[in-house]
């Protein structure tokens, strides 16, 4: 073999090298690509099975349903106010709180008018009573006292 030959053998050994690193690097890509959609469902199942169990375990609770927005001014003053009362009656009362302008669908079923409204529920699902605008925590604990709710 000459010196000829050695390089143009070096050249197709350093341009198969090349293919292969290219096609290696771009399976990987695909790869990626493929299986991340793949985790992202198995996340997402795992998420609907937890936001089941908790609605399972929640199911003999009263609810209060609160639908606003995060920007809407009444509704960012609402926002302390559920959390307050989701954390002083966790175990005998759920609070919720959709944010209707993230997502439009899930205020659809509950018919809205303005924002926000307020849902008082009892155990069984049945709606007892709806308010629409600011309400304050006396206000949400009064109507629960009314509405017969054991807190």
């Amino acid at each position: 073999m000459t010196e000829h030959d050695d390089k143009q053998a070096n050249k197709r050994n350093t341009g198969v090298s090349r293919l292969i690193w290219i096609v290696a690097v771009g399976a990987l890509a695909v790869g990626v690509f493929l299986l991340r959609p793949a985790a992202d469902r198995e996340r997402a199942t795992e998420e609907q099975v937890t936001a089941a169990a908790d609605q399972d375990a929640s199911r003999a609770l009263p609810r209060l349903l609160d639908l606003g927005a995060d920007k809407c001014v009444h509704c960012k003053l609402m926002a302390p106010i559920l959390e307050e009362l989701k954390t002083e009656y966790a175990g005998r009362l759920v609070v919720e709180f959709i944010d209707v302008w993230k997502n439009p669908d899930a205020g659809t079923p509950y018919g809205i008018k303005i924002i926000p409204t307020q849902i008082f529920f009892a155990a069984d699902g049945t709606e007892l009573f709806r308010h629409e605008g600011f309400m304050s925590k006396e206000d949400i604990l009064a109507r629960c006292t009314e509405l017969g709710f054991e807190l």
